[in-house]
């Protein structure tokens, strides 16, 4: 197929009545009498949902909506108004005591104050990889940046050992989420639904055993922007298909484009796609009007973190 502009458009009608057609096969190989989803107030579970819906009623569809200390305050409130919407049945489990019980929070300042020693509970704070990819070559160190809530903001490149006792911390998060939502799904003979999109599985921007500790992946063939395309048609509420995607993991406000993709996602998403699909560079620069310099470090970009992360995306090997 020629590489142009369009080349991710879909059908959205089409792609409904295939994702719902794979949902009740789904439902019925596991003998399962329903789905839980967790709502997070964000696009992919907002149509990972609906798409639930039109496949199995939404009697048989329950919303988990599991929010932390540190979540915005947005995602609960759109979630339960998504949810409304559906006519879902849904719970609010606010997950906070047992991230604290678990030590999620006191491991992961311990190592902030490394860097920080001000640290405290007051501050907001995020990890963030060099903005503009298309712009600039810079390498995927993370930079950690905290917000003293006074007009006080630092930032300090990351070293490794640092990043990955943050990082170890933080997934707790969604490893938290995952043993809620299956808690629920066994007691209701329910499975669970995955949220995650092609571009997050491509690029390895998902928690293994968290986010994606699931049952199914609904959506896990599309690109963001054509969940974004299936939102609109779904009919998702506006607050959701407005808001900017992020992962809403830190409580320093980041958008899933500064911690980890380093473009937007329409850009991102075609990028992808000619990545995956051996389109020449010149194909590239000519349709999406960039330079062979930018398409090259795309590409290395997309490459290291897919390698990087391919242990994500296999079962646990076995003799």
């Amino acid at each position: 197929m020629k590489f142009r502009k369009d080349i991710l458009k879909i059908n959205c009608k089409k792609e409904e009545e295939q994702i719902c057609g794979f949902i009740r096969k789904q439902q019925l190989s596991m003998k399962r009498e329903g789905a839980v989803v967790g709502l997070s107030g964000g696009i992919d579970s907002a149509v990972c949902a609906e798409l639930c819906v039109k496949a199995l009623g939404k009697e048989r569809v329950f919303g988990l909506i599991l929010p932390e200390r540190e979540s915005s305050p947005k995602s609960r409130k759109y979630a339960v108004k998504h949810a409304l919407k559906m006519g879902i049945k849904t719970e609010v489990v606010d997950i906070t005591t047992v991230l604290e019980s678990i030590g999620t929070y006191e491991r992961r300042d311990k190592v902030i104050r490394e860097i920080f020693p001000e640290y405290d509970e007051q501050y907001r704070l995020k990890i963030t990889l060099p903005p503009d990819l298309l712009s600039r070559d810079a390498f995927n160190f993370f930079t950690l940046t905290v917000d003293d809530g006074k007009g006080g903001v630092k930032s300090a490149r990351l070293k490794k050992e640092m990043l990955n006792g943050i990082v170890a911390a933080t997934n707790t998060k969604q490893r938290t989420r995952m043993v809620h939502l299956y808690y629920y799904a066994e007691k209701m003979n329910y499975f669970v639904c995955g949220t995650t999109n092609k571009s997050e599985l491509m690029q390895g921007c998902f928690v293994k055993y968290g986010d994606a500790g699931v049952d199914i992946e609904s959506i896990g063939h599309l690109y963001k922007s054509q969940v974004c395309e299936l939102a609109e048609y779904l009919g998702v509420i506006e607050e959701i298909i407005q808001r900017t995607p992020s992962p809403d993991t830190f409580s320093f406000d980041v958008s899933d484009e500064e911690f980890y993709f380093r473009m937007p996602f329409d850009k991102l998403d075609m990028l992808l796609y000619a990545w995956e699909n051996g389109v020449s560079y010149e194909d590239v620069c000519k349709v999406m009007g960039l330079d062979e310099e930018q398409v090259e470090r795309a590409f290395r970009d997309f490459a290291a973190k897919h390698k990087a992360t391919e242990y994500l995306r296999m079962l646990p090997p076995f003799l």
